[in-house]
């Protein structure tokens, strides 16, 4: 027998089924449409060529493939600098090369993602207001953002993190309610998944296990069941390190960690509390759009009056952990409209966009307006009677209101250059794009088959789009056999073809190479208004096998490469 989810029963009550289960059809329907507003994106992004615009989703789909397709393939590959789920879930699809090629075996899984995170947000939401079309509006607004809807049809960690994220906070918020130790199970898988993905994961544990601490009867076993589960995350983390960089903290200090990248350059909010929130307010802005900024703004009073103390200080953390970062950490965000006015780490207002969802749905759960889905519940009237209830019909109208005021930015400008993350990804990828497609196109028509490249590890792109395999390349994610041929090229340097950055380490090599042997001519020079100079040079006496040594006899006259 379906009961009403409040002591009270009310024609604006929310039906649920027997013993406090939510009705699934309107989770299904959720999922059903993100999953399409989902396709969509994905199928634009692939079709315009946007999928691998920003350098990072580049660098996520080259770790995924390194793992397994490398002179030295392995979980070595999955590196220091970023946490290894996204790539994990790659992998799967990264192994199938018109997959890697497109770049939609980083998409797809992004995607999914994405769709499990908008549903398990209407999901919480509507447990939290107790009101489905409250818990509609929050996954409308995140779902019909384009900024979120862009990063989701790229190899990017948000969109596996906010899946993770919305997890957490369905599984926390259902404990409150319902005081099952297997929400405390569910939270801390949902927490573990995050700690793998994230580091704002890692953030995120002592406030949730507080909340286990304070929220719950059987606090202690909630407490502990859901620690555990979580920091299972950043213990295996830190136990990579130590295992392949014999440094426990390798990702936060060594050579590929932020503030390494940073160099320690000045940057507008570093050692600046004022600055960092104000740099870090003004991107949640341009990422949800202004109207939507302040309808929720509003929407933190009404939550509160609602109770939800807890999903709003959840949902509060990420973005508190950004403007941590960006005061002390070395990560900066630039925008368009303050110094230095350009574009970098904007994505990292979407943080706060499922706090921003559900403080605008809040103001839809304040008029208590609710149309239930049609569950037989005793004494609630007919759907048409409970639709057309006066605080249904007002629910409805601010639930339009709220979004249609969300849309207005995206309807009066429907053009990628008004999404920030996107516009992000176009401007700061112009040089890159053009260098690459000027070097895979040499390679194309230059490359034979066990040819070996010889290269730092910024070109993946150009050896992805002229569709070499990454084992025919020796690069600085080999390891030791990289090292020796920077070192030694005279002794162990085999490669046919190197190509370098102006100044860098293969650079140097091959300078020391053709003073020394093995001899290299420069066959291309690249240049690009922007960006450094790029060479490619090849080995006028190669080896015919690329993979072993030349024997002790001559190599004969007719199986030499010529120049």
């Amino acid at each position: 027998m379906p009961v009403i989810a409040n002591s009270k029963p009310s024609q604006t009550s929310e039906p649920v089924l027997g013993g406090g289960r939510w009705p699934p059809l309107p989770v299904a329907a959720v999922a059903l449409f993100t999953a399409c507003l989902s396709a969509c994106a994905v199928w634009l992004s692939w079709r315009q060529g946007w999928i691998l615009y920003l350098g990072d989703a580049e660098a996520h789909l080259d770790i995924a493939r390194r793992v397994i397709d490398s002179r030295t393939p392995g979980l070595e590959q999955l590196g220091t600098a970023w946490l290894p789920l996204p790539h994990l879930l790659m992998l799967p699809l990264v192994a199938r090369d018109d997959l890697w090629r497109s770049g939609l075996a980083g998409a797809i899984p992004s995607a999914v993602c994405f769709v499990l995170g908008v549903t398990l947000l209407f999901a919480a939401a509507r447990r939290v207001f107790a009101s489905s079309l409250a818990g509609g509006v929050a996954a409308a607004l995140y779902a019909l953002n384009p900024n979120a809807l862009y990063l989701q049809s790229t190899p990017l960690t948000e969109p596996v993190f906010f899946a993770a994220f919305a997890g957490l906070l369905y599984f926390t918020v259902r404990f409150g309610q319902t005081q099952s130790l297997w929400s405390a199970v569910g939270a801390g898988v949902a927490a573990l998944a995050g700690t793998l993905t994230r580091y704002e994961g890692w953030f995120l544990i002592p406030f949730v296990t507080l909340y286990f601490l304070i929220a719950g009867r059987r606090r202690w076993s909630a407490a502990f069941l859901f620690g555990a589960i979580a920091s299972l995350g950043p213990l295996a983390w830190v136990a990579h390190d130590r295992w392949f960089y014999f440094n426990f903290f390798e990702s936060f200090s060594g050579p590929n960690s932020a503030k390494a990248i940073q160099g320690g350059a000045p940057y507008p909010g570093n050692d600046d509390w004022y600055i960092a929130l104000t740099y870090y307010g003004w991107a949640a802005r341009a990422c949800a759009g202004a109207p939507l900024f302040f309808l929720a703004a509003g929407g933190v009073l009404a939550a509160l009056w609602k109770r939800a103390f807890w999903p709003v200080l959840l949902l509060a953390l990420p973005g508190v952990f950004y403007v941590l970062a960006i005061r002390y950490e070395g990560n900066p965000i630039f925008l368009p409209n303050l110094w230095p006015h350009s574009y970098y780490n904007t994505r990292y207002g979407l943080a706060v966009l499922p706090l921003i969802a559900l403080c605008a749905a809040a103001l839809v759960a304040l008029v208590r307006g609710n149309v239930t889905f049609p569950v037989a519940t005793q004494g609630t009237g007919s759907l048409f009677e409970r639709i057309t209830e006066p605080r249904a019909l007002a629910g409805g109208i601010v639930a339009f209101g709220v979004i249609a005021a969300a849309s207005i930015p995206w309807l009066f400008a429907p053009r990628p250059e008004s999404w920030i993350t996107w516009k992000e990804s176009q401007v700061n990828s112009v040089a890159r794009r053009a260098w690459t497609h000027e070097a895979s196109a040499f390679f194309k028509a230059h490359y034979r088959p066990g040819d070996g490249i010889f290269t730092s590890s910024g070109f993946a792109g150009v050896i992805r789009e002229a569709g070499i395999p990454l084992r025919a390349t020796l690069t600085g994610d080999n390891g030791p056999l990289w090292e020796s041929a920077v070192l030694r090229p005279d002794l162990v340097l085999w490669e046919q073809w190197a190509m370098v950055q102006g100044g860098d380490r293969v650079q140097t090599a091959i300078n020391r190479a053709r003073r020394n042997g093995p001899n290299y001519d420069l066959q291309r020079q690249i240049m690009v208004k922007g960006a450094p100079v790029i060479e490619i040079y090849g080995r006028s006496d190669a080896p015919t096998n690329l993979y072993q040594p030349p024997h002790e006899d001559p190599v004969p006259e007719s199986t030499r490469r010529k120049k």
